[in-house]
């Protein structure tokens, strides 16, 4: 029984052992497929990226090989290519150059000191120097001054054209300058033209009524030969006319495009706020300036109420006449003759109401004579600046800040470029200039005082 036993053990432990061999050689031969996989695919992944490598080499070859390659002819032909494409480079860089020039005299050009400004608190923007009708529009100035004044102000960079003279010479101005836009042909956004209209007690045309205001613009329209006129004044008020009537028919205007703004000129400050004061009840457009005589010798309606009125309500201010009329001595020449300047004045009322008879302090002597000792001590402060007697006066009224655009006229190119070139004289005007000019005028305007209704009863 024990022999039995241990055969039968000691077949096992061998059968355990033959199974641990056959298991072992599965093993081993598992591992070494394993391995030969793994290494013929390393074999076909290196095999492949040659094959890459040479396919775009190849192809490299290829595009090389397909580059033309240039004969004789072909040079001949590829430099008269050449002289050819250098001939039309000159040409067109010869025409643009004439081109540009063409471009730079059609075009204005800003000059030095002129600024552009909003009228009153619209959003409308013009330079600050204008070219009014004073001395520019006038029978004896031929066609080619004319032309060449209003050309040279545009150039200069000037877009405002003021044509608000007199009843009869405005007609003539609107005429002879509707006939130089439409013979330049300028973009109209590039220029603006201000026009008034105008009424006598002793004319046809009385009143602001709405039949002569609307038949007043849609003359200077036809006149102009314009689609549309961009600011049109009011020659003083008319107490005899309703303000709602005058409101009115402003809008009407508005509405209908003929203009783009409107204003007043020569109004008093009660008047144009009780003006703008009805445009609001009557929801209708507001005035954007009031045009105003303001020069060394008329300073009070300018420096005292146009600031409040500019405030308060936000209308503008124009100023013109910045040479009182030609008054000045250094002027005489340039400008109509004094006699003429005061036949002018009489005729259109520029500082009295046509209904009152000029008074006869005006002209007083002694007044005069005042006048010109002033001109006289004001001239030798211009000569020290280095300056005439009238581009100081020009510098002297722009250094005021309420003034928002200056009208200046001229019969000739001298005279207006002479007058431009006061703008350059504005740096020149520090606080201690002013000052001494402020003791030589010594007609600073001060505020009358208030009055007490309660003191008075």
């Amino acid at each position: 029984m024990a022999e039995a036993a241990a055969r039968h053990e000691l077949y096992t432990q061998q059968q355990w052992a033959h199974q641990r061999a056959e298991r072992a050689e599965r093993n081993a031969e598992r591992l070494e497929r394993e391995i030969q996989a793994q290494a013929a695919s390393a074999a076909a992944s290196e095999s492949l990226a040659e094959l890459h490598y040479v396919d775009s080499l190849s192809g490299s070859v290829q595009s090389i090989c397909k580059a033309p390659i240039a004969s004789l002819d072909c040079m001949a032909d590829l430099g008269s290519t050449t002289e050819q494409l250098c001939a039309k480079l000159q040409a067109a860089a010869v025409k643009e150059s004439v081109d540009r020039v063409s471009s730079a005299a059609q075009s204005p050009s800003l000059t030095s000191g002129l600024r552009y400004r909003n009228l009153g608190k619209s959003g409308l923007r013009v330079s600050n120097i204008g070219l009014a009708t004073w001395t520019t529009y006038n029978t004896a100035i031929n066609e080619e001054q004319l032309d060449a004044v209003v050309t040279a102000a545009y150039n200069a960079g000037i877009n405002l054209f003021d044509l608000t003279e007199g009843p009869q010479s405005s007609e003539q101005a609107e005429t002879q300058l509707g006939a130089i836009l439409k013979r330049k042909n300028w973009k109209r956004v590039s220029y603006s033209v201000i026009t008034k209209i105008h009424w006598h007690y002793k004319s046809e045309e009385r009143g602001l009524s709405r039949k002569h205001i609307i038949e007043s613009v849609r003359s200077s329209v036809a006149r102009l030969e314009l689609d549309y006129i961009d600011i049109v004044l009011i020659q003083k008020a008319d107490p005899m006319c309703p303000l709602e009537e005058v409101v009115r028919a402003m809008d009407f205007l508005v509405s209908e495009g003929l203009i783009m703004y409107w204003g007043t000129a020569k109004w008093s400050p009660i008047d144009v706020t009780e003006m703008y004061t009805a445009c609001r009840q009557l929801n209708c457009s507001t005035p954007i300036l009031e045009q105003s005589e303001y020069h060394m010798l008329c300073r009070e309606k300018v420096e005292i109420y146009m600031p409040e009125l500019y405030n308060k309500i936000g209308v503008g201010l124009m100023a013109w006449s910045p040479l009182a009329m030609g008054l000045l001595p250094s002027f005489k020449d340039s400008l109509r003759s004094r006699s003429s300047n005061r036949t002018k004045a009489s005729s259109i009322s520029w500082n009295q109401d046509d209904r009152k008879p000029p008074s006869k302090e005006n002209n007083e002597p002694l007044t005069a004579r005042n006048t010109k000792e002033i001109l006289f001590s004001i001239s030798l402060i211009a000569d020290r600046l280095g300056c005439s007697l009238v581009q100081l006066c020009i510098a002297w009224t722009l250094k005021n800040e309420s003034v928002q655009c200056l009208l200046l006229g001229a019969a000739t190119t001298h005279q207006f470029y002479h007058a431009l070139h006061g703008l350059q004289l504005l740096p020149k005007l520090n606080s201690n200039v002013m000052a001494e000019l402020e003791r030589i005028l010594d007609n600073k305007p001060v505020r009358p005082p208030m009055v007490s209704t309660l003191a008075m009863r």
